[in-house]
């Protein structure tokens, strides 16, 4: 990201700026070389609407989500505590992040730890920027191209975000191709409740081949992702069908950043 500046939030406030949001990179965005490609679509898209934004960097640390998930809310709390100090400390307000397992725990859980934040999902925020026209996208890119979406449990089901992906996709020239299971109904990709990070439990497959196939039933072109977990799921889903030399999976800032050709 040499070609923009992305300032920490210690730095603009030395400078005694305050940005128009902290944008909440997440375990996956940091550490993880795939979810990296996000975290870097969605910083262009910001930085090309000329919003104002900063990251903590190092001061970044786990949200406690999987812990939570997991079963150990002690080191959970522990976690949330150290983040939420970090967030008061500088007086943040608005949280934007990639990540719908970030967004769903800061945004529900830690208001009763102390911690009340205005936090939003990117899929919203890019949503929010193509409305009001800080930022455009090309047409042509993915002309003849057929789309399909799959639900992130902790955007859909638990926070009912469902229309701000769909409005995303539409901006794009492609087609949209609904997966049997979706919305309210979406089936999960596996990862969430901690399971990513454990050995899966006995059955005849793996979560994740399941959804895939949902998505390869609609023979689409992308599956399109909202979640650097269900990212990293629905690409493995893809390479054991052997189908990844036809089929892409994107997170929905990548889609948006490469028509806006950015």
């Amino acid at each position: 990201m040499e070609k923009i500046n992305i300032r920490t939030m210690a730095e603009m406030m030395a400078a005694g700026e305050e940005p128009e949001v902290l944008f909440w990179v997440g375990c996956m965005g940091s550490f993880d070389d795939r979810a990296k490609k996000i975290t870097k679509a969605f910083a262009k898209i910001l930085h090309k609407a000329n919003v104002k934004f900063a990251v903590l960097g190092a001061e970044e640390s786990c949200t406690g989500d999987p812990a939570k998930r997991a079963g150990n809310e002690f080191l959970y709390q522990m976690q949330a505590f150290a983040n939420i100090q970090v967030l008061n400390g500088y007086g943040v307000k608005k949280i934007v992040t990639t990540c719908p397992h970030c967004f769903n725990i800061m945004k529900n859980e830690y208001p009763e730890l102390g911690g009340k934040f205005d936090v939003v999902h990117h899929t919203s925020f890019i949503q929010r920027l193509l409305k009001e026209g800080r930022i455009s996208v090309e047409g042509g890119v993915f002309k003849g191209k057929k789309i399909t979406f799959h639900d992130p449990c902790y955007l859909g089901r638990a926070n009912g975000i469902y229309e701000a992906p769909r409005e995303i996709l539409a901006a794009l020239d492609a087609e949209l191709s609904e997966m049997k299971r979706c919305r309210e109904n979406g089936l999960c990709c596996g990862a969430g409740g901690a399971q990513m990070f454990k050995e899966a439990e006995k059955g005849n497959k793996e979560v994740n081949i399941e959804r895939t196939e949902d998505a390869l039933a609609v023979k689409p072109d992308i599956i399109a992702a909202g979640c650097p977990f269900c990212n990293t799921m629905m690409t493995d889903g893809v390479k054991h069908f052997n189908k990844e030399s036809e089929i892409q999976v994107k997170d929905l800032a990548e889609l948006i950043a490469e028509a806006a050709d950015l």
